[in-house]
């Protein structure tokens, strides 16, 4: 496990890395897509973490859905309170 911190070395280099979300395609979903999208403009979507020896970009405070299946425990669907409970952060 990683600790939590914001960027620990400001100006020195770091990992990146892919990430996938998924949103349902109704309304709620596409304006909460709107939201998520003035959210990462502003640098609240990441966040850099020391791990493992390095500095890694990971997701930052918003939750995401980043499994079409598990439910809640893998950060999947279904979830019903997803959509309210994202708002809410942003």
């Amino acid at each position: 496990s990683c600790p939590k911190a914001g960027d620990p070395h400001p100006g020195q280099p770091y990992r990146g890395g892919n990430f996938f979300a998924f949103l349902p395609d109704n309304k709620d979903g596409q304006k909460t897509a709107v939201l998520l999208k003035k959210a990462f403009e502003q640098g609240l979507t990441f966040q850099i973490k020391p791990c493992d020896g390095e500095d890694r970009v990971t997701w930052g405070s918003i939750p995401h859905k980043t499994h079409w299946e598990g439910g809640k425990d893998r950060n999947g669907y279904p979830d019903s309170h997803y959509l309210q409970e994202v708002v809410a952060v942003l």
